[in-house]
């Protein structure tokens, strides 16, 4: 049990900090408030002239997929040999002991959301994990929150060779497979108990049935407007749930994004721009989305911009124009609902997982010092 007292409270919750102590008990924020009572037996941190934040939350990273140091060997984000492959998941895939995780949480970030890359049409499922621990089964928020899926220039230049030369190839195959997953589910529905009606087992078309059924959303990368329109209406032809990852030109269709009300998870944009479709990038763009009354994230897309530096993006950002308050929402609750895990991690409320960050200045700002990171109500750093 532990109690961190007189600190200057930033909940991403109400726009204003306000001083006042949190009680962490058997992994939760059990209080927060003025003064309140030390339990027997409780550890004591002074905050006093600190500033406390939520854990900070990625909703897009590559992290424990993208060995740190190393090549092909830790290179666990793209399978190179089926452009469609939804059965995959992500947690059969990460390293906990990588050194960037450790990185991370002595960071502030606590929580993320990671999974497979870009170089195929359907990449299989994301899950989002806290940044601590030896067993990903243990470091487990959601073993399964989306389903990743990518348009424009990366299954064009990965399958080029193969099966996929134009963005319309790469909408077919999207929308082919989407096609057989609903027959397929529409033939095991009809079998009911009937074992000998059932349709043979195809596991790419198991994995599609949460998608179908919204139990997961696509995470639809997308950095072109044009591109950003074609993961909309596919969604909407099929009537799935979607998530809008790295938005590189929303700054440019900010009114019709904001119409669609689906996440954005904006970036990375510490970056140069290594391919066409990032020309117009812009730390504006998560600013003009917020204003624009969109929910966004910011990303780092780790291992594109190292996962400690997601802080400095959001301070990027604000640099560039945005709100404060909606930079760190966009680092924190906006990032944990984007996830699907808001009910748990993403502010500073009685109930969710102690995730604790204390610093000593704004994180946004290149000279501050974290001075203490707690994930589940245990300090990790």
């Amino acid at each position: 049990m532990y109690i961190i007292q007189n600190g200057n409270i930033h909940d991403a919750v109400h726009p204003k900090a306000y001083k006042a102590d949190i009680l962490m008990q058997d992994g939760k924020i059990a209080a927060i408030g003025e003064h309140l009572a030390v339990p027997a037996g409780c550890a004591v941190f002074d905050a006093t002239g600190l500033d406390v934040w939520p854990g900070f939350v990625d909703a897009h990273t590559h992290i424990g997929l993208d060995g740190y140091g190393i090549g092909y060997e830790g290179r666990d984000y793209n399978e190179m040999n089926d452009i469609c492959c939804p059965h995959l998941r992500a947690i059969d895939g990460i390293n906990p002991m990588d050194p960037t995780l450790t990185t991370a949480r002595q960071a502030g970030v606590t929580t993320v959301c990671t999974g497979p890359g870009s170089a195929n049409v359907l990449g299989g499922t994301f899950t989002a994990i806290k940044t601590v621990g030896r067993r990903v089964d243990d470091m487990t928020v959601r073993a399964e929150v989306a389903m990743k899926c990518a348009f424009g220039e990366n299954p064009k230049r990965c399958y080029q060779d193969k099966c996929d030369s134009t963005r319309m190839s790469t909408a077919a195959i999207l929308r082919r497979a989407l096609f057989e997953a609903r027959d397929y589910k529409a033939r095991k529905d009809a079998a009911g108990d009937d074992v000998a009606k059932m349709p043979k087992f195809d596991m790419k078309m198991e994995a599609l049935i949460p998608v179908l059924e919204k139990k997961l959303p696509l995470k639809a990368h997308a950095h072109q407007a044009n591109d950003i329109f074609t993961a909309l209406r596919i969604a909407r032809e099929f009537d799935v749930l979607i998530t809008l990852e790295h938005v590189t030109e929303g700054h440019l269709i900010a009114e019709e994004l904001a119409a669609e009300h689906v996440p954005l998870a904006v970036g990375p944009t510490l970056t140069h721009a290594t391919k066409f479709e990032l020309q117009n990038k812009t730390w504006a763009t998560p600013g003009v989305l917020a204003k624009a009354g969109c929910d966004v994230s910011i990303i780092t897309d780790n291992s594109v911009i190292p996962q400690q530096y997601l802080p400095l993006c959001a301070g990027m950002a604000v640099k560039a124009g945005m709100d404060s308050f909606d930079a760190l929402k966009a680092i924190t609750i906006n990032a944990a609902r984007h996830a699907g895990v808001a009910d748990r991690v993403g502010s500073l409320e009685v109930g969710k997982d102690a995730d604790v960050v204390i610093t000593d200045g704004c994180p946004f700002e290149v000279f501050h010092t974290v001075k203490a990171v707690y994930i589940n109500g245990e300090p990790v750093a």
